[in-house]
């Protein structure tokens, strides 16, 4: 019985995570992590996860920092690490170290995603990893009366050059370093470098691996989702936050700001991180967008798919009566759906009957986001349709949720109150209760 159980849950959701894979073929996915990350133990399992989403037809671009090994290499050195706001002083002798540094993660992280051995995550893969002259940097120049040297800011994105590496099947490694048209060598912030590449080529995502689990509030709960007015408040007043996150969440908002699709924020000290936030319905990090990933819009042919893998399970347990597909293709005009990242997560529908009636048809959210409120939110719109219709009074039919109706206005009737059309084909057998709203 336990491997039954065991079997039915892999099946599940195995199942549950076929939407993503075909939401996610063909789409440009930055991943941007520091030298901290490539330190810890966990950076071998990363590019596991980096060759899973390859596989998957996701075109993948890499972007690397070296902070901690620069530091190492300045205190080997006997030299001292300075910084000025956000940027560090890079000397002539602190580019040697940057560079030496940069040099030998990106080696790293090539021979990380080279491995084949059998019986891991990695046999049988064939990752082509190519870098190139993609960035080219100008200096930050005098800060407050400060000259960092050799510290550097982004000037320009090839980003040509990088599409045609990604339609190649290959994925782009770049690090933290530019060069300028003169041909000097300038030491880049990581978070800024993302920024610009997934801003250039209109990432759909753009994935920072930091030191936290995400943004958080005061109380240390994590934020799940932030548009980029919340991100810009939280920025302002969160002195709570970890130091990867005061750097990366302001690359966050204007990144999203500039077009990148999705901006996420989460931890790389847990195996699977990135997996699970990508692959799983609540994630496990921050989400910043520029709108609320919350999206309530009347239904559209190209919903049909989504709306009957929504209502199916809801039909064959008798809470909804059955429609075909055929009906619902018939029908859409009729249906409002809200969209979480994507995907249709709840329904309903508005029939009107003449003498200022209508009905609150196929009221439905999938259970794992019914205490999100969406089902409050879809009938409250369509009352508000009901009402710009001319709509007097709302009914609905249902079988097991009349206590959550009546909690929300609508009162027990009886059949022969139903409109003449609708009672003609009122199901006996179903045995719905009736209940009525005045609007």
């Amino acid at each position: 019985m336990a491997d039954a159980v065991s079997a039915a849950q892999f099946v599940a959701w195995f199942r549950s995570v076929a939407p993503y894979v075909n939401l996610f073929r063909g789409k440009t996915f930055l991943i941007a992590f520091g030298g901290k990350a490539i330190a810890g133990q966990l950076a071998r399992t990363l590019a596991y996860d980096v060759n899973l989403l390859a596989a998957l037809g996701v075109r993948l671009v890499l972007v690397h920092g070296a902070r901690p090994q620069i530091e190492a290499l300045l205190r080997q050195r006997g030299l001292p690490s300075v910084y000025h706001g956000n940027y560090r002083v890079t000397d002539a002798q602190a580019i040697d170290c940057v560079i030496d540094a940069v040099g030998s993660i990106y080696v790293e992280i090539e021979a990380l995603l080279s491995q084949g051995l059998a019986d891991t995550p990695m046999a049988n893969s064939t990752i082509r990893v190519v870098g190139g002259n993609f960035i080219t940097a100008k200096p930050v120049g005098v800060v407050d009366g400060v000259d960092l040297q050799y510290s550097g800011q982004v000037r320009k994105i090839d980003a040509e050059g990088i599409r045609a590496q990604l339609g190649l099947g290959n994925i782009v490694l770049l690090s933290c370093i530019g060069s300028s048209p003169t041909g000097e060598i300038f030491n880049l912030a990581m978070e800024e470098v993302a920024e610009a590449v997934a801003t250039a080529l209109l990432a759909d995502k753009l994935i920072f691996l930091s030191d936290s689990r995400g943004a958080t509030d005061i109380d240390g709960a994590l934020l799940d989702e932030l548009t980029v007015e919340a991100a810009e408040r939280l920025i302002s007043l969160g002195d709570w936050l970890s130091t990867d996150l005061k750097r990366y969440l302001p690359c966050a908002v204007r990144a999203s700001r500039a077009g990148v699709g999705r901006v996420h924020l989460i931890g790389y000290d847990e195996d699977g991180t990135m997996l699970r936030e990508l692959f799983t319905r609540d994630g496990v990090g921050t989400v910043v967008t520029r709108e609320s990933l919350e999206q309530l819009h009347d239904a559209r042919p190209d919903d049909i798919g989504g709306l009957v893998a929504l209502i199916e399970p809801l039909e064959e347990d008798g809470t909804l009566v059955r429609r075909s597909r055929e009906l619902l293709e018939r029908e859409i005009t009729r249906f409002s759906v809200v969209e979480h990242d994507g995907v249709i997560v709840g329904c309903a529908a508005l029939y009107p009957y003449g003498e200022g009636q209508a009905e609150l048809a196929c009221l439905a959210v999938h259970p794992h986001y019914r205490r999100w409120g969406y089902g409050a939110l879809l009938m409250k719109h369509i009352e508000a349709q009901a009402r710009a219709s001319g709509v007097k009074r709302l009914f609905v039919l249902t079988t097991v949720t009349s206590q959550w109706f009546k909690e929300r206005g609508f009162t027990v009737r009886q059949i022969d109150e139903l409109p003449a059309e609708k009672r003609l084909v009122y199901n006996l057998q179903r045995r719905s209760s009736v209940l009525m709203k005045e609007l």
